[in-house]
Parts: C-alpha cells; structure tokens; sequence
C-alpha cells in the first residue's frame, strides 16, 4: 500500500483499463522525478469500466504495486475508487486508498427544509462581497453573494453534500480516520458550478465533516473524451484561477485540508487549456485525472507494430463503428462525434500502419488527425474488452513499443506542459524499456 495518505501537490490520475500499462504510466512519473517534479500517480478505475472489463479493483491494486516495485518508486502512489456512492464502494474498501465519491446524481435533490434553513443561517456572513487573494490583472477578485444566492445554492447542493459524507462515513468505519484520500465530484452534471457556488458547497462539506483533499467541479466549456478542450480558453482561465482563490479562501475560513486542490476530471488531452491550469495551480497544485487516454496509446502500438497488432486495431475499429451508437450513448455528454467524419470500416482496412497511427493519434498540427475517429475508439474499449486474452496477448507481444507510446503521451503531452510548465527533458528510462 502506498506509504501515507496526504496527497501531494501535483497528482495525476492514470487510468489502466486493462492492467497491463501501469509499469509504462510509472515511467512517466520517474522521467518527471529525475526532471525535478514529483508528481504523485494515482492509478483510477470505476466500476463500470471494471464491470466492462471484467476486473476488480484488486488487480488495479496488483498492477500498481508491481510497477512501483519493478521502479523502485519511493515516493506515495494510490488506488482510486473513481466514481463510487454508497452502492458500489463495498468491494474496493480493501485494495483502494483513493476514494472518489460521487454525488452529481444528488444534485437538485432536496435537503430537508430545516437543514437548509439553518445552514443559511449558520452561514449568513457569506452574504454580501467576499474578497479573494489578489489575482491576474484583468481577474476581479471579488464574488458577490446574496442571501437569496446562498439559500438557493444550499437548496441545490446540500443533499449532495450529505450524501458524500454517507459515503464517506462508511468508507472512514472500514479503513479508520486518514487512511484514505477523499475526493468530493460533481463533474457529471449539466451545469458548471461558479466560483460562488463552489464556496458554498465547501462550506457545506466542511460543515459535514469530510477532510476532502480534491473537489472535482464541473467546469464551463466541454471536456469531451480524448480530445481537446471546446470552449473560451480566456474564461477557462478565469474561472480556474477563481476556483483556485475561492479553495483558498474556504481553507481558511472553514478549516478544511490546507492541501485542498482542484481535480480536473476528463483532463487528459486538454492541451489548449494546460498552460491557463498551469498558472493557476501554482501555489495549492493539482490532480488531473485522465483515463482512455491510454487505452488509446495501445492500439497506436498495435497499429506501428504492424502485422497482427495493425490487423486487431482495424478489426476494433470496425467492431465500433458497427455499434457506434450502443457504445457511444452512456458518453453522449462528453463526446462530440461528427458521423461524416467516420471512415468505413473498408476504407480502414486498406490503412498502413502510419496511416492508422496518424489519423488516431492527438496530434492537432496533422492533418491527417482524426478526432471523430479517437472518440469512437476512446468509447470503444468494449469491444476489446469481449477479445479477451486475443487482445492481452497481442499487448504483451507488443509490449516495449506499446510501453513506449504509453509513456511518452502521458510525460511528453501532458505532465511536461501542465506539471513542469513545457520545460524540455525526454523519458530517459523510456528509451531503455
């Protein structure tokens, strides 16, 4: 198990649907060691994807203990419960460290009126103006807050907010108190929350006794899976360095955690926003939480490999494509799939390996990149899932190139631009997989 349960200031989450990259995800977080940037791993999986895949959260467990044996990690690691309530959260109450507990289904949902009418009361001096840290010019640093505001949020959010610490509670009577890192998510709702709601909401869940060390809120723009940010890049700045300065401020003022930090959920591949995240996380950090993105860096070894691993990616490809709408229909939310931009199945077919690799793989100065196309596949790991051990061989056939795609996405795309601020150094442990 990992050794302590305080989270660092720079975590990423790193999903291994198939437990077979963990060793390859770690390689990452060793090159960024050496660079001069710990960054905490934390290897995620839910329940759904466990159910697809067939897995359980003790062999996200093994995984990850083997790849921090086999490197010598010395530093903390986790295992997240990624998106859990009171229904699903018994079976990795052993194996996990991590828990992310899930309320969006409990947003909206009514808290007793005379909870919600002495919340109000107890935090009534939250009415009015309320100055944050000094922030970027062009930021202003003061959120208003009405008393009707502030009633209307407790009515929104505070059964929610009670649930997570039914959650929490019971997590907290299997593994004793701080054992375990909390982390509170409401990013799978239709509204972004504001900064001032975001306010109200941590004093709600300081109020319910829960020591969260991440907050996952939805934010404005659309996270699509596996794809880059959709939105106002400018007021995604804006909103994340509010966000930041308002934990802050509720750390203080609360007496939550003081290593409270925003979570970025669906973060992976988010390029265009990594530098404004970046800025803003400076002081408190942050924990990014990717997922298919490495599922995703399998099939392109498998395409470069060529042979047999070309031939399975094209076989995937048209799996999903022949059940697009069945696969992509529990992601409608967070995918953006043009259907005209779908090649056929017989087109892929006639692919060579770089073709397939290029039209796949996240590369927006390409332009043979192919966006529709990595959402379809990034939905689609089902259809791998159903191979079973056809697809594992392959993977470990393949295992030293599709290590090195693995471990060169996750540290040359995504910890050097949003962890090290873009300065240059290369995974030297990668080059001697």
């Amino acid at each position: 198990m990992s050794g302590g349960r305080i989270l660092g200031k720079y975590s990423i989450g790193v999903g291994d649907r198939f437990a077979h990259q963990a060793r390859a995800q770690l390689t990452a977080c060793v090159a960024a060691a050496e660079a001069g940037g710990v960054i905490i791993p934390v290897w995620n999986k839910s329940n759904r994807e466990h159910n697809i895949i067939g897995s359980g959260p003790k062999s996200t467990r093994a995984a990850a203990d083997a790849a921090v044996q086999a490197l010598d990690w010395t530093h903390p690691y986790f295992c997240d419960a990624d998106h859990i309530g009171l229904a699903t959260v018994e079976r990795f109450l052993e194996p996990c460290d991590f828990f992310t507990i899930d309320v969006a289904d409990f947003i909206s949902k009514p808290a007793d009126t005379a909870a919600i009418d002495a919340f109000a009361r107890a935090h009534a001096g939250l009415a009015g103006s309320v100055a944050l840290e000094e922030l970027p010019e062009g930021i202003d640093n003061r959120i208003a807050i009405s008393t009707e505001r502030l009633h209307a949020t407790a009515s929104k959010f505070l059964f929610a907010v009670q649930e997570a610490g039914r959650v929490y509670r019971r997590i907290e009577d299997a593994r004793g108190s701080g054992n375990f890192v909390t982390e509170i998510s409401m990013d799978e709702t239709d509204a972004a929350q504001t900064p001032e709601e975001l306010l109200i909401i941590l004093a709600a869940i300081a109020g319910e006794g829960i020591p969260i060390q991440t907050i996952a809120p939805k934010f404005t723009g659309r996270f699509n899976k596996g794809v880059d940010y959709v939105g106002d890049v400018a007021g995604f700045r804006r909103e994340i360095f509010l966000d930041v300065a308002a934990i802050d401020w509720a750390v203080r003022r609360f007496g939550l955690p003081a290593n409270l930090k925003l979570s970025i959920h669906s973060g992976s591949d988010k390029f265009s926003i990594y530098a404004a995240i970046h800025e803003a996380t400076q002081r408190q950090g942050v924990h990014l939480k990717t997922a298919g993105t490495t599922w995703l860096e399998e099939i392109i070894g498998l395409a470069e490999a060529g042979g047999d691993g070309l031939e399975l990616a094209k076989e995937i490809y048209a799996e999903a494509y022949a059940h697009r709408e069945e696969l992509c229909a529990p992601y409608a939310t967070v995918i953006d799939i043009d259907p005209q931009r779908l090649p056929t199945p017989d087109a892929v077919r006639q692919w060579t390996s770089e073709e397939f690799v290029a039209a796949l793989r996240h590369d927006p100065a390409s332009p043979a990149y192919n966006s529709s196309l990595r959402q379809l596949l990034h939905v689609g790991f089902k259809v791998a899932a159903h191979m079973g051990p056809r697809y594992l061989n392959l993977l470990e056939a393949n295992e030293t190139i599709v290590a090195k795609q693995v471990t060169t996405n996750l540290y040359e795309r995504h910890i050097v631009p949003l962890f090290l601020g873009g300065c240059e150094r290369r995974p030297e442990r990668a080059a001697k997989r």
